[in-house]
């Protein structure tokens, strides 16, 4: 992630092609995490239900920023800086409160053959959500679209 977010904040980079992968690795990422991985945790007890419905939530504020990108235009646009480091933002955070918080405690309270089992069905989804290119705009607004009218009922 930090090395795509490098390439989309240089001018000598090909920052459509970055933004192009990194939206296909958000979306697939966030998708195989809430299909596969987070079901799972909530169901034990020692694992902090908050934590997972929160991530599932900056998933939302990340696909949010992503979709805010994606439609600003071209690279290097009036809002496009602005609307990429937000994006930055929201993942960064993201990932940071994810490793501090849900991590810790699948790893204090999930078995390791168990998170093994998570991990191989993580990736199987993963890779098949990025055989997709789910990173498509309108993906991405039917997501976002999605997401908002979940949270309205």
């Amino acid at each position: 992630m930090e090395d795509l977010f490098r390439e989309m904040r240089s001018v000598d980079a090909d920052r459509a092609a970055a933004l192009r992968r990194l939206a296909d690795l958000l979306i697939a990422h966030a998708a195989a995490e809430e299909a596969e991985v987070y079901p799972a945790l909530r169901r034990y007890r020692n694992v902090d239900e908050e934590d997972v419905e929160h991530s599932v939530e900056e998933h939302t504020e990340g696909n949010e920023a992503l979709l805010a990108l994606l439609e600003a235009g071209p690279p290097g646009g009036e809002d496009w800086d602005a609307k990429l480091e937000n994006l930055v933002q929201a993942v960064s955070h993201h990932l940071d409160e994810e490793e501090r918080s849900l991590i810790n405690d699948t790893r204090e309270n999930v078995g390791s053959g168990r998170r093994a089992e998570l991990g191989r069905a993580f990736a199987r989804a993963r890779r098949d959500q990025l055989a997709s290119v789910p990173g498509r705009v309108e993906n991405v607004r039917r997501i976002v679209e999605d997401a908002e009218a979940s949270s309205r009922s």
